[in-house]
């Protein structure tokens, strides 16, 4: 435990250059007064009485705190009055300042304390006498009496006030000098009214010594009243203080200067030595541990000097703990305090509830009494209710704060917050550096949170969060903007350095997470955007940042900075959106077919159909550019309703010229994710009169990984109707063999990207080979998409691929072409379930 600091025993050595010149000022008096006064010694049984008179007075004490120092000055200015009467100088001056010793003895004052009051009280009543003497002598109590002894008694009232006034200036500085002069006209005044009252009494003692009981009556009344308005006017001026108190809580509510303005109060209203605030960490907030002391002008400092035994105790009890010669029940404590040098201590809780969530403390009490009591307790525990609001409603304003700034699950800034620290970065330009947005976003979040729970997804995404902080460099600020979006923003060399950041950040990002009993490997597709190429304000760059990340979801390497076409693309994509709803009502839509062919024989057994859209202003708009658009726009059932019913008047059309085509049409999971979608095939494939297994369905991998709890129970109820369904780009995806075993599907079509690079790639080549081995395994039908090459037809048949699809054959048509084609491309060839179409040759 910390002591008090040495600043506080400089004080009182600075008090000494006043107290040594006043005693021996008084000395040098008393000395010249024995040597003027034969016998002024037989008088002592006058100078016991007034003694005996000032003690009794000393009731009124005006006490001056000078540092860590309180000093007394005594109203004792009848027994002054009578003394200079009908004693002699000598025997006045002794009885006086024996009075003085005795009160403060009594007080058990320090000795610094103990030698300014008694110097004081030689000098003044030194100067007194002296004044005194000015004056002819007259040996009755008339006015000419009244008027000496008055000017005699003032003059040692001015004179104790300049004394207190001067070591003030001495300790503390001229200017607190000047503000205790200036505040002394209420003690002259006071030591004027007792003049008068000294001389009052004066006259009836003059006049008959049988006065004295009357006197000892009147004085006792003076007491009581004295003490029960003294009384009044502290209540009514701790009431004053405590509400001054209070309403400056109240205003530094959150402002964080609650402890530099309760701390000073606290100890001036307590009149103590030591004021201190103590927080326990709770949350997010650290320890507080501040202390006020009385001569300390430079602030606050963190150190303690209560006893740990007693803050103890507080948290144990949750009560206050007061330690000192007026409180017999923790007397035990009292060894604890003097081990400190401390004399006594008050500790009281500062409640939240029934939680103690720190204490009040105040140490050394230095006011009118020499310790603490009970009324300072209860003082205290007021202040403790209220300073326990304060910081409550400060905590809470602060939690608000931070609340509103910081993501509650990752506990890192949110979007409002990044986008303030952006607008603080792009303030700040330097020619050879940008400001670096990274934007990562969480692949298979989603998928976590609907297969595993939210609780999953909460506990992935705070993984994450974690794993970024660590990766991050130490200048730069990570957030979370949205569900599955994390933020990075730094400054960087250039773009090209930003973009080689991402891509390690990326690398050491990936790897397996633990979420529950179950290890994940989670990705993420990373957006860059920089200052001040990609834009000037915080919104835009994050915009573009979003933009960026979008489209590195489809690039290998997952990492993608952000160029105006990527922009432009998404702009294009908002404004096609009402003239996409107008192309599928006004049937402005056209669906182009891809044969399907068997490679052992070379029969078109199928077609996959495909909508195609030219828009009026934009031209032809890419498949993927307005798929996207319905399926953010609610469109995306229509645009599906459209291609199949085409699909199947065709089939229908076929099937009727002896001639019969299967057909595929592409669903979303978004899709499958209407329950109704099933009931509109049955109608549809009523309708038209198709059979179910002339129509296969073919769903995005990816896009039923991402919802395959949710889709199962459409495919299960297009595959009771009869339907073929097929899992479409198969090996894009997370995909395994637990998969296949639980979906029911029918055929397996490998994506183009495999199949066009199997021929140069050993890597697509093994993954083909290894997806059609194992389809065959399960028995599922393989389908390779892609096929532009002779060599990879020879591949694909080698392996065992039943069918192929891709430009060798034929690109997409539009129904009169494709009528041409198979006219010019096909022949007819019987077989037992009708009249198919074999290619003449592949050319």
């Amino acid at each position: 435990m910390s002591g008090p600091r040495p600043a506080s025993r400089r004080s009182s050595a600075y008090s000494w250059l006043v107290t040594i010149p006043l005693a021996l000022f008084g000395a040098v008096c008393l000395v010249v007064f024995i040597s003027r006064e034969h016998g002024w010694y037989h008088e002592w049984l006058g100078g016991l009485l007034v003694m005996a008179g000032a003690v009794a007075a000393s009731v009124s004490v005006t006490q001056v705190i000078i540092g860590r120092q309180a000093y007394a000055v005594m109203v004792t200015e009848i027994p002054l009055v009578l003394g200079l009467y009908f004693l002699p100088s000598a025997t006045t001056l002794l009885a006086m300042t024996g009075a003085a010793l005795v009160t403060h003895l009594w007080n058990r004052l320090e000795p610094a304390k103990l030698s300014f009051n008694v110097a004081v009280k030689a000098a003044s009543v030194a100067i007194a006498l002296l004044v005194l003497s000015l004056f002819p002598a007259s040996h009755d109590a008339g006015p000419w009496t009244w008027g000496k002894i008055f000017v005699a008694a003032l003059a040692s009232g001015i004179a104790s006030h300049l004394a207190v006034a001067g070591v003030i200036a001495v300790v503390q500085g001229r200017h607190a000098g000047r503000q205790a002069l200036g505040a002394g006209a209420p003690a002259v005044l006071n030591c004027a009214i007792n003049t008068v009252i000294g001389l009052v009494f004066l006259v009836l003692l003059d006049a008959t010594k049988w006065s004295v009981l009357l006197l000892a009556g009147l004085v006792l009344a003076l007491v009581l009243v004295f003490r029960s308005f003294a009384g009044i006017f502290r209540q009514h001026r701790t009431l004053a203080e405590v509400y001054e108190l209070t309403v400056a809580l109240r205003d530094e509510a959150g402002t964080g200067g609650l402890p530099d303005v309760l701390l000073g109060r606290v100890r001036a209203l307590t009149q103590s030595e030591y004021a201190t605030l103590w927080l326990a960490a709770q949350g997010r907030h650290p320890e507080v541990l501040l202390t006020s002391r009385v001569d300390d002008s430079g602030g606050l400092f963190d150190i303690s000097p209560t006893p740990t035994e007693v803050r103890d105790q507080v948290l144990e009890t949750g009560r206050a703990v007061a330690v000192g010669s007026q409180f017999e029940e923790t007397a035990k404590l009292r060894g604890s305090l003097r081990a400190a040098g401390l004399r006594d201590v008050v500790a009281v809780p500062l409640r939240s509830g029934q939680i103690t969530i720190g204490t009040l403390e105040v140490v050394n009490r230095v006011g009118a009494y020499t310790t603490f009591r009970d009324a300072d307790v209860q003082v205290l525990e007021t202040i403790a209710a209220h300073v326990a609001g304060a910081v409550e409603n400060s905590r809470l304003v602060d939690r608000l704060r931070y609340d509103a700034y910081h993501d509650r699950l990752t506990a890192l800034p949110n979007r409002r917050r990044m986008v303030d620290a952006l607008a603080e970065s792009v303030k700040v330009r330097a020619e050879d550096e940008v400001v670096a947005i990274l934007l990562f976003d969480v692949d298979g979040q989603r998928n976590v949170n609907e297969s595993m729970g939210h609780a999953a997804g909460d506990k992935l995404l705070v993984e994450v969060a974690e794993r970024i902080r660590g990766i991050a460099d130490s200048g730069a600020l990570v957030g979370r903007i949205g569900g599955d979006e994390f933020v990075v923003t730094l400054r960087a060399a250039s773009i090209e350095a930003t973009v080689d950041l991402a891509t390690q950040m990326r690398e050491r990002l990936r790897g397996p997470m633990t979420v529950g009993s179950l290890t994940l490997d989670v990705d993420t597709a990373v957006g860059v955007s920089v200052y001040p190429d990609h834009g000037s304000d915080p919104e835009t760059l994050l915009q573009r940042a979003e933009l960026a990340a979008n489209a590195a979801k489809v690039l290998p390497y997952g990492v993608q900075p952000f160029h105006p076409a990527l922009e432009s693309r998404a702009v294009r994509r908002l404004g096609i959106a009402a003239d996409l709803r107008r192309a599928i009502d006004n049937d402005q839509l056209e669906v182009y077919f891809q044969p399907k062919v068997t490679l052992a024989d070379r029969h078109v057994l199928g077609v996959e159909c495909l909508a195609r859209w030219v828009h009026p202003a934009h031209g032809e708009v890419a498949p993927e550019d307005f798929v996207a658009v319905a399926e953010h726009t609610g469109q995306l059932a229509r645009l599906t309703e459209v291609v199949l019913t085409a699909g199947l008047r065709h089939c229908r059309a076929w099937a009727d010229a002896d001639r019969p085509l299967s057909i595929a049409v592409n669903l979303s999971a978004r899709t499958l994710l209407d329950a109704r979608f099933p009931d509109l095939v049955r109608d549809l494939l009523e309708e038209h009169g198709v059979e179910p297994g002339q129509v296969t369905f073919e769903i995005s991998e990816p896009g039923m990984l991402h919802d395959i709890e949710r889709v199962l129970p459409s495919l299960y109820r297009l595959r009771d109707l009869g339907v073929r369904l097929s899992v479409d780009d198969f090996g894009t995806g997370a995909s395994s063999l637990g998969y296949l075993r639980q979906w029911p599907v029918h055929e397996v079509k490998i994506d183009d990207s495999f199949v066009q690079g199997m021929a140069t790639d050993s890597g697509d080549l093994a993954i083909v080979r290894a997806v059609v081995g194992l389809a065959r395994e399960f028995g599922l039908t393989v389908v390779a998409e892609g096929v532009e090459s002779e060599l990879t037809l020879e591949l694909l048949e080698e392996m065992g691929c039943e069918i192929g699809q891709g430009y060798l054959f034929s690109r997409p048509l539009p129904f009169e072409r494709l009528e041409a084609w198979l006219s010019a491309q096909t022949e007819p060839e019987s077989t037992p379930t009708g009249e198919v179409r074999r290619l003449r040759a592949v050319i």
